[in-house]
């Protein structure tokens, strides 16, 4: 039995609205979590106040965010 199931992946992606949570994922891949940021945006991009971040949960540091500020 793996171990990963019960640990998140590594890339953690948010979208939030207004600040509040809508969607998380977590990805041991980083090309797999930009990718699935890239379609998140597709998916949700008109949402009112969206905000994307794709997360380096080793790091702590904020990989990509869309909009871009």
């Amino acid at each position: 039995m793996h171990s990963n199931h019960s640990e998140p992946g590594r890339y953690h992606l948010l979208l939030t609205s207004h600040g509040q949570p809508v969607q998380h994922g977590w990805w041991s891949s980083e090309t797999i979590a930009r990718g699935k940021l890239a379609r998140w945006v597709g998916a949700y991009g008109t949402m009112p106040g969206g905000r994307i971040t794709l997360t380096d949960e080793n790091t702590g540091a904020v990989t990509q965010v869309w909009p871009q500020e």
